[in-house]
């Protein structure tokens, strides 16, 4: 048993001490240092993000598959960036924020961040409740049940306990790639799909779509939540390589679920014609095509999805909070040590979990705005990721290369046109 080790040291000098094979040693190194790029990218797959992946897959089977590539590169270019900006600084994202560009910007930058988290985490109980239903269990059981579950999860445990659950969640998404299996589709087409694709075939009917994986797929809350995830699990700039890893793994196995996804609902729904509007209508439309057994895997796909990104997504913004206004934060805590860190989020899952529980709620309207929120920002966050990573004073010799600059700006160009795009389409519809 491993002992007497603070936390953060996984450096080379302790594991060289190790009696193992130098490939062994590398694999524990890399070991300890994997979570925060893995966890955050793949719980990114939430219930909206599912919802999206399933009315893509419905809607227009494989041909924007090939929009997964360009996205996956931009998302660890950008998760990249503030693992290792946490890493260099050992600060989060909002604390940076707040110390460079000044507390009235954080505080008005914070205000539009937790109204688009409200949003998002009332989807992620909604998801919970979906699920539920599918298996005969009334939301008025599911949700307080599992709100309890990440509430104490979070309050309960420590940062090493919150990191496996949150592994172990990210592990159960297979559940959506053995239901793709079962069904049995074509992965030659798949294939030719992803890396040749005609671009003749795109309709304009499409571009809503694109851009709604473009904005499901990266979000604010993935940068404030991975830059304080690495700052409290206390990586050093020797763990610069391993967590470049961590966020390549992540952000590879997060596309492979999104691909899965809507894999599902392309070989089954979209070629017979059948219509969605969310992840409940695709899991009970799976059954009679494709059995039971994938319409039991995607059901419990969503489940797993929705209950994990219910604890993460108010975790990411108790952190932002916290770190924007100057406040105590960290899972490692006691509610003594960081009253405001854990009040937030208290206060975040019991608001969104009793709305849900309210009837008559207009969720739609809810989420779009959220979205809306979300697009809005997405760009500004990603201009204060990059100013913070070309400042020596922050980073010190981990700067951003000139080539890492221009792809980086020319991320946040296409977001900005992207999110116009989708901001005019929501307003419209």
């Amino acid at each position: 048993m491993v002992t007497g080790l603070k936390k953060g040291e996984f450096t080379k000098d302790y594991i060289s001490k190790l009696n193992f094979p130098p490939f062994l040693k590398k694999i524990f190194l890399l070991l300890a240092v994997i979570g925060p790029g893995l966890i955050t990218a793949n719980i990114d797959n939430d219930a909206g993000g599912i919802a999206t992946y399933s009315l893509t897959g419905a809607q227009t089977g494989y041909r924007l598959l090939w929009v997964l590539i360009p996205i996956t590169i931009a998302l660890i270019m950008v998760q990249e960036m503030s693992a290792r900006m946490g890493i260099s600084s050992g600060k989060g994202l909002a604390d940076l924020i707040r110390e460079r560009f000044g507390l009235k910007i954080t505080f008005y930058t914070i205000i539009f961040l937790v109204v688009a988290d409200l949003g998002n985490t009332m989807a992620e109980f909604a998801g919970i409740a979906s699920a539920g239903e599918i298996f005969g269990i009334s939301k008025y059981i599911s949700v307080p049940i599992c709100s309890v579950f990440v509430w104490l999860l979070i309050l309960k445990g420590n940062y090493k306990t919150v990191e496996r659950v949150f592994l172990i969640g990210c592990a159960l998404y297979i559940s959506y790639v053995i239901s793709g299996i079962i069904i049995g589709p074509s992965f030659t087409d798949i294939v030719s799909a992803i890396f040749t694709p005609d671009f003749r075939e795109i309709q304009p009917s499409d571009f809503p779509i694109i851009v709604g994986l473009i904005g499901t797929s990266i979000t604010p809350w993935m940068q404030f939540y991975i830059q304080s995830a690495v700052v409290e699990k206390g990586l050093t700039t020797k763990d610069l390589t391993h967590s470049k890893i961590d966020v390549i793994l992540g952000c590879t196995t997060m596309v492979t679920v999104t691909i899965f996804i809507i894999i599902c609902c392309a070989a089954t729904l979209f070629n017979s014609g059948i219509i969605i509007s969310n992840a409940k209508d695709a899991a009970i439309a799976l059954a009679p095509l494709a059995g039971k057994y994938a319409s039991t895997l995607f059901a419990f796909g969503l489940f797993n999805a929705s209950i994990f990104a219910a604890a993460l997504l108010p975790l990411a913004t108790s952190y932002y909070v916290c770190e924007g206004m100057g406040w105590e934060s960290g899972v490692d805590k006691t509610f003594k040590e960081a009253p405001n860190f854990f009040s937030i989020f208290t206060g975040i899952i019991a608001f969104s979990a009793l709305l849900i529980l309210m009837p008559g709620i207009n969720l739609f309207n809810i989420l779009i705005w959220s979205q809306i929120i979300n697009g809005i920002l997405i760009p500004i966050v990603l201009l204060y990721i990059i100013k913070l990573c070309n400042d020596p004073d922050v980073m010190g010799e981990h700067t951003n290369t000139p080539i890492y600059n221009l792809v980086s700006y020319l991320i946040v160009f296409f977001m900005f046109a992207a999110n116009i795009i989708f901001i005019y389409f929501e307003i419209k519809t």
